[in-house]
């Protein structure tokens, strides 16, 4: 499994405080850019420092704190925002309930952070691709290269799908993405929205160049086949079905990883090699599972259910021996009554990404459309994945039926609001394309920069 090391390292870049030993600086209360990135050790502490963001940590406590974007904040936002039937809301965070009730304002909260971490992850990242020539040797400075470029594509991907309209595979795609910055932070820089084509023509210039430059392991940290993974989502995102079997299928036959021997296995581990691609390292010294927090009941370190599995979702299930339907537990206390999913029983354990599974699924739904049969058959590859949950095989597939599959392997991991979108399913009542399923630009994010165009509906 590749997770993120506990390493908290702080760098100017725009106003941050810096005096760790790692980057040998003198202690003071800022410093130069020219500082900041003079040595390699100093621009990978920066790299680093990315890393933390997306996790939702902040160094020594600092301000800011962050919102956990890739420890379970942006799951819960679609995962909300996308629901149909699948979970019931049961908190009393606004922002939240809002994406349930699909009833989003321009100051939402989840919007609101969503924007400003996944730029602050950018800024750190673009500094670190700016100083690529403080490496000599040419190995790390590719490595450097490629983790950079792969944690910039995948937030460009996971921005213009909540800010912008689905990707239209027969269209133009002309509709507003989120601008596309590629230069170190500057905070006199106003850049316009940029369109969806150009946002998803960056993060797969950006996930490309990450595959090529990575290398095949990598330590703690992202390597070629968690660029290879996210590609194949993106592809897939884009109806793109040639592209996105070809990348599953080549994480599928070479990276190693493989399905667990069961379901339980693959969830609240904290460290997976066998199916997990990449994951955030969640620590009780450091970072907060969200997902466990609006999951998990008081007992087991949530806050007793703010997200609870419904019986229509169980029911989607076509026999009750399959361990995805019973991966579950009767809440208590304050959740009394209500049923809960057990992928975030354990308050500390890493949020998983990637898993295996999903590269399975995508290999499956691809061949299936395409009629091909690269690496598996769809028909026996969603069969070994039902065999492994102790589901009985199916006789025969239709497109639907393997949907379903991906709904129940993949059920409150972030997947509801994309899949339904890219097929063109209603979600909760409203059609797929409703504005009403788009984030909106922040209004704080707007009054810095007038060239912000707002959502539809959100002015």
């Amino acid at each position: 499994m590749k997770y993120i090391k506990i390493l908290i390292i702080s760098v100017l870049l725009t106003g941050l405080v810096s005096c760790e030993k790692e980057l040998d600086l003198q202690p003071q209360q800022s410093i130069s850019i020219d500082a900041a990135t003079a040595t390699p050790e100093n621009v990978n502490a920066i790299l680093l420092e990315a890393y933390d963001i997306g996790r939702n940590t902040s160094p020594d406590n600092v301000a800011p704190l962050y919102f956990g974007l890739y420890s379970g904040q942006i799951n819960i936002a679609i995962d909300l925002l996308g629901n149909t039937d699948q979970v019931s809301w049961n908190g009393t965070f606004s922002n939240l309930r809002d994406l349930f009730n699909k009833a989003l304002i321009n100051d939402n909260l989840s919007a609101l952070n969503f924007y400003a971490d996944s730029y602050a992850m950018i800024g750190h990242v673009n500094t670190v691709l700016a100083n690529l020539d403080k490496f000599e040797d040419t190995s790390e400075q590719n490595r450097v290269e490629g983790e950079a470029k792969f944690l910039r594509g995948l937030i460009y991907f996971d921005m213009v799908r909540v800010f912008g309209q689905q990707y239209n595979p027969g269209g133009n795609n002309s509709q507003l993405g989120v601008p596309i910055v590629l230069l170190p932070p500057d905070v006199s820089r106003a850049v316009p929205r940029d369109t969806v084509e150009d946002v998803y023509a960056q993060v797969i210039s950006d996930l490309t160049d990450a595959a090529s430059l990575l290398p095949a392991s990598n330590g703690a940290r992202a390597d070629r086949y968690a660029a290879l993974a996210v590609l194949a989502r993106v592809y897939l995102q884009q109806s793109n079905f040639a592209a996105a079997r070809d990348a599953a299928n080549e994480v599928l036959q070479d990276s190693g990883h493989t399905l667990t021997a069961t379901y339980a296995e693959a969830f609240d581990t904290d460290d997976n090699p066998i199916e997990t691609i990449f994951s955030w390292v969640v620590t009780v010294q450091e970072g907060t599972n969200e997902s466990n927090t609006h999951y998990a009941t008081q007992a087991l370190g949530g806050r007793g259910g703010d997200i609870a599995v419904t019986q229509t979702y169980l029911d989607k299930f076509d026999t009750p021996t399959d361990q995805r339907r019973n991966f579950t537990y009767p809440g208590e206390g304050v959740s009394d009554g209500f049923t809960l999913t057990s992928k975030f029983a354990r308050q500390f354990a890493n949020a998983t990404h990637i898993r295996i599974a999903e590269m399975h699924l995508i290999r499956a739904e691809s061949n299936f459309r395409l009629g091909t049969s690269v690496g598996l058959p769809p028909l026996d590859e969603i069969n070994a994945l039902r065999a492994r949950s102790s589901a009985p095989p199916l006789a025969a597939l239709t497109l639907d039926l393997i949907l379903n599959e991906r709904e129940l392997e993949l059920a409150f991991e972030g997947f509801t609001l994309h899949d339904y979108k890219r097929t063109q399913r209603d979600i909760g009542g409203l059609s797929w394309d409703d504005n009403r399923l788009v984030f909106p630009i922040p209004q704080s994010a707007r009054d810095r920069n007038p060239l912000l165009e707002q959502n539809p509906g959100y002015n």
